[in-house]
């Protein structure tokens, strides 16, 4: 699934003569591109979908989304790790010495939830 996320605005540059911003969705920073809102300031929210803001979102109703997706589950499945997400989808561990962040080592998140 491909969402359109709320973001913030942390800073603005310009890339190959685009417009772009780095955006916080909720802990996790990526690249946006602002050709759509080309009057959007460093602290303002966005609505961004697959890279591209497209709409100015007030403060409230950001955070308000923001958290509900993370509730739903809704911002991993857009922003995590497609080889952790695959790994959970066939019930095995994760593959690789390092714990990915908010995962218990030794144990698949169904486990954890059968506890």
């Amino acid at each position: 699934m491909c969402l359109a996320v709320p973001g913030r605005v942390l800073d603005i540059g310009e890339k190959d003569g685009t417009r772009m911003a780095t955006v916080d969705f909720g802990g996790v920073q990526k690249e946006v591109c602002l050709e759509y809102l080309p009057d959007l300031q460093v602290g303002e929210y966005a609505i961004v979908h697959v890279g591209f803001a497209l709409q100015r979102l007030d403060e409230e109703s950001a955070k308000q989304t923001l958290e509900l997706f993370a509730q739903l589950g809704m911002l991993q499945e857009e922003f995590g790790d497609p080889w952790e997400q695959a790994a959970q989808a066939g019930g095995g561990d994760w593959p690789f010495g390092d714990t990915p962040a908010g995962r218990p080592a030794g144990g698949t998140p169904q486990e954890e939830v059968r506890k």
